[in-house]
């Protein structure tokens, strides 16, 4: 089986709008696409290599959840980065930003050169990512095996799998 050296991931998250709706139990993102719950996404068993990278986008609102599947994957947390968006939603603050953390499974190769901490992109359709990061992936970790995990779409050199794309691999 394939093994990969970078994960690149966008968990669907499952958690509660207690505020625009706290009488229902409904989820944020269901009506967008289906989510997964923390365990189902913790319990996931992925062809990672023993040097890898895991790039995993993380809600400010779930911080905690995001580091437990980092953990459970089997990284160790090492940085973050953040994405700005240039707008966004909110009740507490307007949150402008989503989070990329950095985690470390075994000793990968480094990546080729650093970037700033903060990537400026204006928001796509709801959980687009902007290509910016994963431009920077392409750059820094050259000839190494990518994974995108829960992909919309398909990337040049890489391996990708998600509902919404027709997956290289099977988990």
């Amino acid at each position: 089986m394939k093994k990969y050296q970078i994960i690149y991931a966008d968990p669907p998250w499952r958690y509660k709008n207690q505020n625009t709706y706290p009488e229902k139990k409904i989820f944020e993102n269901e009506h967008f696409y289906p989510t997964m719950t923390l365990e189902e996404i913790k319990q996931m068993r992925l062809p990672i290599d023993d040097d890898a990278w895991l790039i995993l986008w993380a809600t400010a609102k779930i911080l905690p959840e995001c580091l437990e599947v980092l953990f459970a994957w089997g990284f160790d947390y090492r940085i973050s980065a953040v994405w700005d968006k240039g707008n966004g939603l909110g009740y507490f603050f307007r949150v402008y930003h989503e989070i990329l953390l950095i985690g470390k499974k075994g000793n990968p190769k480094n990546p080729t050169h650093s970037v700033p901490s903060i990537f400026k992109s204006p928001r796509g359709r709801h959980s687009q990512k902007p290509d910016c990061v994963s431009d920077w992936i392409d750059e820094c970790f050259p000839d190494t095996n990518k994974l995108e995990l829960f992909a919309r779409r398909k990337r040049l050199g890489w391996d990708c799998w998600g509902n919404e794309v027709e997956s290289d691999i099977e988990l």
